[in-house]
């Protein structure tokens, strides 16, 4: 297979590498936008539906980098990725937009990067804020990072993929960075939960009778994001409801009840020692949003604190 851009019907050529679940939705969206989608995987029986659909298969990864300009990488990890792409050289790359939509962290991003741009091709590090199910439809949006000039040519074959790109920044790395912040919040929330409901268990009280208190709760934190968002990014932290010291109170009340009732107390520990720490360091007269400063500056000995500032042994 030759590099090749549009075919004679004027199709824009796109390849896709790796068919999961994901990386099958995405190769249907393509097709089902008129692109002239090649695909590839290790396992090839799992492009047989798209083979159906009009997809066309590339014996191996050469070949699938080689028959499009635009190359979608949807892959199991970083390492995977590297294992496809450590054979290809120059000649395979050069002229070629990589677009990686494979979970990583900020660093192998770069790495990526520049390992790519040695070999004459550009790499834009991205996701795709989706279902499979909704890829293909205005509920998935796709977010890159990397040279803007190497997006916009290829941006209409994107757009079959989700409702919007956003360009995030020129940093490789700003894809992954988000997706961390994100399932940090996640992760919270959901630890949240259960501790709440392992509380109400406690009592008797079934996970499903929770929800819609959890969800009001939940709801009700995010109205508050963007005032705390825009106390960060001034650097104040000025009263909204309660103070952080009202916080705190209440945080030691549920360390003392989860206590009482056999629920674990990690949990409410932890983010009361964060509360106990700003409060100390004058902040309990502040909004919740000062918390931010326990996060930035963890001190020598605490957990998180780089290792340069870790007391010695």
């Amino acid at each position: 297979m030759g590099t090749m851009g549009n075919d004679e019907g004027g199709r824009t050529a796109v390849t896709v590498v790796g068919l999961g679940l994901m990386g099958r939705a995405l190769a249907a969206a393509l097709l089902r936008a008129g692109h002239r989608t090649t695909v590839w995987n290790r396992t090839a029986s799992k492009a047989d539906e798209l083979l159906a659909e009009g997809a066309l298969f590339a014996p191996s990864v050469h070949d699938a980098v080689t028959a499009a300009p635009l190359v979608v990488f949807c892959v199991s990890d970083h390492d995977a990725l590297h294992d496809l792409l450590a054979p290809l050289d120059g000649a395979a790359l050069d002229g070629h937009t990589l677009v990686n939509l494979t979970s990583g962290t900020p660093a192998q991003a770069r790495e990526t990067a520049a390992w790519a741009a040695a070999r004459g091709a550009a790499y834009l590090d991205g996701g795709i804020m989706a279902t499979p199910q909704e890829v293909g439809t205005p509920a998935a949006h796709v977010v890159v990072c990397g040279p803007r000039q190497a997006l916009e040519p290829h941006r209409p074959v994107l757009s079959a993929l989700a409702g919007g790109t956003t360009h995030l920044g020129e940093d490789h790395g700003l894809v992954a960075l988000h997706e961390m912040a994100v399932m940090a919040l996640m992760w919270s929330t959901l630890n949240g939960f259960l501790q709440g409901a392992a509380l109400l268990g406690a009592a008797g009280v079934d996970a499903g009778a929770f929800v819609p208190y959890a969800r009001q709760g939940a709801e009700a934190v995010t109205g508050w994001l963007a005032d705390h968002a825009r106390q960060i990014d001034a650097g104040g932290y000025p009263v909204l409801d309660a103070t952080l010291g009202t916080h705190l109170t209440s945080m030691r009340n549920l360390v003392l009840e989860s206590e009482a009732l056999g629920v674990s107390t990690e949990l409410p520990r932890l983010v009361a020692g964060f509360a106990d720490r700003a409060v100390a360091g004058g902040h309990g007269g502040d909004s919740y949003a000062a918390l931010i400063e326990e996060f930035r500056n963890p001190a020598p000995g605490r957990p998180g604190a780089p290792r340069s500032e870790q007391p010695e042994e």
